[in-house]
């Protein structure tokens, strides 16, 4: 079976998942995450300079924002479309961008790249794919040594909790298998104690957990007259990595390492 390709659904995937508040939040905390353990492996290594793997990196939203930092990027994804916005957003950046574009499925790889990578980037793929496993375990064999791996997942439990709370009772019993989807709602949700099992067999140190949108799918439609954004973004910040509200995220990114 072939995985989730984007290219019919390209522009409204651009502008569902980043143009809106909840883009903000997703955006926001993957990049407080990044930001930390970049640091470190920098200091740690005595290195500036990452090369760095976005698989299933889209438009390569975080990929820009790398490279705008001197990073060198490679990032690929299935779908034409996705990649034909990467190459405007990095022929219109005011500074060059060091970012490779590849057109090919994740497990198309090894027919295009070689050497490791310092950082490999993979968020809200793993939901999409029919074998996650397998796939993203092909990714490792481009991680360098102590290298970072940073993987961000549709929370299956959250998707079941949101649902829920909805009142969509017949869509929980039939385990969210129904004829009619929205076209955005991921395939294949994981589970994150699945994830984390993933994690120790590939010898991988959970260095960074984090929820994304632990707060905002759940925020009732009545909402105080002072409700301000900026608020809820900090109060995202603040407890996306506190259980229990760390599960209850609708994505869940971790950040792995080799173990030493």
């Amino acid at each position: 079976m072939q995985d989730k390709n984007f290219d019919k659904l390209a522009t409204k995937f651009a502008k569902n998942i980043y143009g809106t508040p909840k883009g903000e939040i997703r955006a926001a905390v993957l990049w407080r995450d990044l930001q930390a353990a970049i640091e470190k492996y920098c200091q740690d290594k005595k290195v500036n300079k990452l090369r760095v793997l976005d698989a299933g990196g889209g438009f390569g939203f975080i990929s820009q924002k790398l490279a705008a930092q001197g990073h060198e990027i490679v990032l690929c994804d299935i779908s034409e479309q996705m990649l034909a916005q990467a190459q405007e957003q990095i022929a219109a950046s005011e500074e060059p961008l060091d970012i490779r574009l590849i057109h090919c499925a994740i497990q198309e790889l090894p027919q295009h790249v070689e050497g490791k990578f310092d950082l490999i980037l993979c968020h809200a793929v793993a939901e999409w794919l029919h074998d996650a496993k397998n796939t993203l375990a092909l990714l490792l064999d481009f991680l360098s040594k102590d290298g970072l791996f940073s993987l961000m997942f549709f929370n299956k439990e959250a998707m079941r909790f949101h649902a829920l709370v909805s009142g969509n009772f017949d869509y929980v019993s039939a385990d969210f298998k129904i004829k009619k989807k929205v076209r955005l709602t991921p395939t294949h949700p994981l589970y994150i104690q699945e994830v984390r099992t993933w994690f120790t067999e590939w010898q991988l140190e959970l260095i960074c957990q984090s929820g994304v949108r632990v707060i905002n799918d759940y925020l009732k439609k009545s909402m105080p007259d002072n409700f301000d954004f900026q608020q809820l973004l900090a109060m995202e910040l603040a407890y996306c990595q506190q259980e229990p509200y760390l599960s209850l995220g609708r994505y869940v990114h971790f950040i792995g390492q080799e173990k030493k």
